[in-house]
This record gives structure tokens, C-alpha cells and sequence, in this order.
């Protein structure tokens, strides 16, 4: 394995880290400011002008749809082992993603549009979504059920003649609060009487189809993460042309492994790019406050940390850049272990960097005057988001023994699952 960066992954770094200096990072007390503004207008749903003004400029630097591999609609995209180092810089600030057109949920329902979709839908969907024209949110997890196991899911889509019949209740859809969000991907039960992993579909539901309510936005932590959200949505009776089922009946968990390899990765990455922002911060604070008589940074409680987490860093982006390399180059079926570890290594190690951040701030670090508070919000819920750790180290653990057993490892199912 070389984990170098090619020299056109080198270039593109150097263009994002220059991004980030001139507009990421002086702008983000403007982006508060502005959805704070529209809170107090009595509307925080509505995009904010610093990221729409940003986006133009990130295209014109050729740093846009950077996440979508081997795609001809998407020419830029890059391989996971190329996208790593550059995710991980976006994963500096919370809301830059989307400035590049890189964030969650579209990039991973993109991608399922571009590897599942027909090219109609690829049409009226993706195409608008790769030109950052509209957003999407992805409707698996259920507040009913434990969403941890999936196949527990019960929202019903029936097939009446040309079309679908969608029924089920919905929460964490990520995405759907924005009021630029046209489109859902949603995972529901076709066969009841299937086979306990072939009873699920996916399905393209416009979102301003008839019978479609968005309920609440959930905080997350306090925060409502407006104007994207996090809502919970009822459908009733919501009827869709059958054109518009991914692959057909029954393939949703095959479609859901494909689309969450990628997505907890992107997390991963991000989650490294948050750790390294808050040891930088860590490291500033120590050297610039005094306490009994010396800087935090002379203490040797801090040292210890700063070491700690340099040590923590570097492991988890190794780990990360293992799997990546192994889904570009095996698959994400044959990395499926790999996908685990990282998934439970980094955001662990991220709120555990963060945490001593805190520390080191005292009183500002749990205000909104440092972003480390919110960024601790963000990966705690990590956690639990596209699979609790519980569940990746149950799937870990049964590969680890099947090594042992002499039993083939695609007998080992991982998690289709996106929270509690």
C-alpha cells in the first residue's frame, strides 16, 4: 500500500487549503450570524448566502463533486484513497462540505442514483443534484423500531398497478429541512413474506409529492443544525410510478451496503479533519494561557494530551487510508472489516481529542464562541449514525471469528443501519 499523494492529489490539496485560509475560515462567523439572523426573522430553514456565495468559487477552483468515483457525469470525481486527504480538510469546519458539494446526505444519494438509478431518474435527479442546484435526504431509520437492525423497518411501499403505495413514519432524514430539498431516497418493505434480508426496497419519492408531511426537526445536542435538519417525516399514502424503484423489488439491503460503505468513510475522514482542528486549537490555547504560574502548554497533564492525541490522529488516518485503499482496489464487500474498524476507531478518537480541547479552553470551550462544543455534538451522534458501534463490533468481532472457524467471510452480513 502507498498512501502518497499523487501529484494531482498534492495540487488539489494545496487549491483546498488555500480555500479554506481565504473563504472557510474568515467566514465562519458569518454563517452563524446568518442563520442565527433567520432564527430571529422567524425562519433558520433557509440557505444561507455565504455558502451559495462560495459555491461559484469552489467550482471555478476545480473543487467540486470530488466524492464520486468513476462516474462520467461527474468527471472530477476522485478515488476513495484520493478523496481521503482532501474529505479530511473539509471536515475542518462543519458546514464547508457543502461549499464543495461533498456533503452528507446528497453525496451518498448520489452515488446511489449514479450505481442504481435508470438513467431517467439519473436524469431528473442526479444531474441537478452533481450541479448543486437542489439537495436530498435519505429516509431509512425509524422512531418506532430499533433502526440498528434494519430489517426491523416497517414502512410499507405496495405496488397498486403503475405505481407504488408509500406508508411509514420517518425521523433523522437528514437534509429534509432544507427548502431545497426536492427529492427522498426511502428504504421500505415491498415482501413482508421475502426472505428476511429480501423483504426491503428503495425507492425515488419527489418530495413534494402528495401525502407527504414533515412532522419536526429533531435537535441534535440543543442544536437543530438548521437550515439543514434533521426531520421526521410521515408518508400516507404517497404514490410514485413503479419507475422509480431502485433495481426492483427486494434489493434494498444490497443497494444499502453500497451506499453506506462509502458514507461512514466520508464520516471517517471528516471526523480526522475535526480531531486535527481541534488539536491546533488545543495547542494554541495552551501556549497563549498562563494558570499557576506557567503556560497550559508547560503542564504536563496538556503535553501528555497533545501527545496522546498526535498518536490517536495518526492511527485512525492510517486505518482510514487502508480501507479506502482497499475499496478502490478489492471492493467495499471485501473491506467490509476495514469499513468497521474505521467507523468505530474515529469518531471515538475525535471526541476524545476534542474533549481535552475542552479542557484546555475551560468555560469558552463549551460556548459558542469556539466551534469545538458543536463539533463534539457532531461526532457523538457519530456514534450512532449509519450503524451504533455496538453493531459495527458485533459484525467485527463475527469476522474476526469466522477467520478462525474456516468460514467464508461474505457469510458475514454487515449492518444496514443508520441509528438507534
Amino acid at each position: 500500500m502507498n498512501f502518497d499523494y499523487t501529484p494531482k492529489v498534492a495540487q488539489m490539496r494545496e487549491r483546498l487549503l488555500a480555500f479554506f485560509d481565504e473563504h472557510i475560515y474568515p467566514n465562519e462567523r458569518r454563517y452563524l450570524e446568518e442563520v442565527e439572523a433567520n432564527r430571529r426573522a422567524g425562519n433558520p430553514w433557509l440557505p444561507t448566502k455565504v455558502i451559495e456565495d462560495l459555491k461559484p468559487k469552489a467550482r471555478e477552483a476545480g473543487l467540486w463533486n470530488l466524492f464520486l468515483p468513476r462516474s462520467t457525469r461527474a468527471p472530477e470525481g476522485l478515488s476513495n484513497l484520493e478523496y481521503a486527504p482532501l474529505c479530511e480538510i473539509m471536515g475542518r469546519v462543519f458546514w464547508a462540505p457543502e461549499v464543495f458539494n461533498c456533503s452528507a446526505p446528497d453525496t451518498g444519494n448520489m452515488e446511489t442514483l449514479e450505481r442504481y438509478a435508470s438513467e431517467a431518474l439519473k436524469d431528473r435527479w442526479l444531474e441537478p443534484l452533481l450541479r448543486g442546484e437542489i439537495r436530498s435526504a435519505f429516509l431509512m431509520t425509524e422512531p418506532a423500531v430499533a433502526s440498528s437492525d434494519a430489517t426491523n423497518i416497517e414502512c410499507r411501499i405496495e405496488r397498486d398497478g403503475d405505481h407504488y403505495v408509500i406508508n411509514g413514519r420517518k425521523w433523522w432524514s437528514s437534509g429534509a429541512g432544507d427548502p431545497r430539498c426536492a427529492v427522498y431516497i426511502v428504504m421500505g418493505k415491498t415482501n413482508p413474506e421475502a426472505g428476511r434480508h429480501e423483504q426491503q426496497s428503495m425507492i425515488v419519492v419527489p418530495a413534494d409529492a402528495p401525502g407527504i408531511t414533515v412532522v419536526r426537526p429533531l435537535s441534535v445536542f440543543g442544536y437543530d443544525d438548521a437550515p439543514h435538519g434533521h426531520m421526521e417525516v410521515v408518508l400516507k399514502n404517497v404514490r410514485v410510478p413503479v419507475e422509480n424503484i431502485l433495481l426492483g423489488e427486494g434489493r434494498g439491503f444490497e443497494i444499502a451496503q453500497g451506499r453506506l460503505g462509502p458514507g461512514r468513510i466520508h464520516h471517517c475522514m471528516r471526523s480526522i479533519g475535526a480531531a486535527e482542528r481541534a488539536l491546533e486549537l488545543m495547542c494554541e490555547r495552551a501556549i497563549a494561557r498562563t494558570a499557576f504560574g506557567k503556560t497550559i502548554a508547560q503542564q504536563t497533564v496538556t503535553q501528555e494530551r497533545i501527545a496522546e492525541a498526535r498518536c490517536m490522529i495518526e492511527q485512525a488516518r492510517l486505518l482510514t487510508l487502508k480501507a479506502a485503499y482497499m475499496m478502490d482496489t478489492v471492493g467495499n464487500k471485501v473491506a467490509k472489516a476495514e469499513i468497521a474498524m474505521i467507523k468505530i476507531v474515529a469518531p471515538n478518537m475525535a471526541l476524545q481529542v476534542i474533549d481535552w480541547a475542552i479542557q484546555v479552553f475551560g468555560g469558552a470551550g463549551v460556548s459558542q464562541d469556539t466551534p469545538l462544543a458543536m463539533m463534539w455534538a457532531h461526532q457523538r451522534t457519530l456514534r450512532l449514525a449509519d450503524g451504533p458501534d455496538e453493531v459495527h463490533r458485533n459484525s467485527l468481532a463475527k469476522l474476526e471469528l469466522a477467520s478462525h472457524m474456516k468460514l467464508p467471510r461474505d457469510q458475514i452480513a454487515m449492518p444496514v443501519t443508520r441509528g438507534a
